[in-house]
């Protein structure tokens, strides 16, 4: 029998590199796509290396026709993984409409786009997670950014409605301040003041991003469509996290 396939996008680095190992442990076959070729060739052997089922696909997720095809090349998806997405910074009065146009186009059309073509050869039993991020409670600097991650949410709990009776859950995971190459970007008076609000005082790691898709996509998984698990060390809670 041949290994279920799970496709994650953006899965060359960060998150997705590390929900990507994570699935290939758990025993699916993975696909990343992403369009960065070289590193997704570079990671892609690396985790070949391990003994891991993965192969990669370069795709611009941002062309529509690039997406459907990147789901029809493979087999009726087990799990897809929408965590492509991309992120700027931006004062408020700054923002164009461009900017919203860009977010939108990259952080819910494409999973939209992947969304619709995979269900449609999925079989029941298939798990579908989005990528979401707690800004779509609100943040400051990056409306176009929340408003697109907001938007994905609500997509997730629309899409879980329509698919849940064919059998296909979806939900999506909503990641706070994670150790990324973005946060060690920070200046450290910044970083302290945003760990201040973490009632777990830490951030997280990948790693906890990935166990929790992880659980998400599991196949004994079968009875949470449409919810949005929050990972943000309990920021989400409000108050001062002190």
């Amino acid at each position: 029998m041949n290994p279920a396939t799970a496709l994650v996008t953006g899965g060359a680095s960060g998150m997705g590199l590390a929900i990507a190992a994570r699935l290939a442990r758990d025993g699916f076959r993975v696909v990343i796509a992403d369009r960065n070729g070289p590193l997704a060739r570079q990671e892609a052997e690396r985790l070949r290396a391990q003994g891991l089922d993965v192969a990669e696909r370069v795709a611009d997720l941002a062309d529509e026709a690039a997406a459907r095809a990147l789901v029809r090349e493979q087999p009726p998806l087990a799990a897809l993984i929408n965590n492509a997405g991309i992120f700027d910074e931006r004062a408020f009065f700054d923002v164009a409409s461009d900017d919203y146009r860009r977010m939108y186009e990259v952080n819910l059309l494409a999973a939209a786009t992947l969304t619709q073509e995979a269900a449609r050869t999925m079989r029941p039993g298939a798990k579908i997670v989005n990528v979401a991020s707690r800004a779509c409670l609100g943040a400051r600097n990056h409306p176009h950014y929340v408003a697109s991650k907001a938007a994905l949410v609500g997509y997730t709990r629309a899409a879980a409605m329509e698919l849940a009776p064919r059998g296909i859950l979806v939900n999506a995971v909503a990641p706070g301040l994670i150790d990324t190459p973005l946060l060690r970007n920070l200046t450290p008076q910044r970083l302290a003041a945003q760990l201040a609000l973490q009632p777990t005082g830490r951030a997280g790691s990948v790693e906890d991003v990935a166990n929790a898709v992880s659980f998400l996509a599991a196949p004994h998984m079968d009875f949470i469509a449409g919810q949005v698990l929050f990972l943000d060390g309990g920021k989400s809670l409000g108050g001062s996290g002190i």
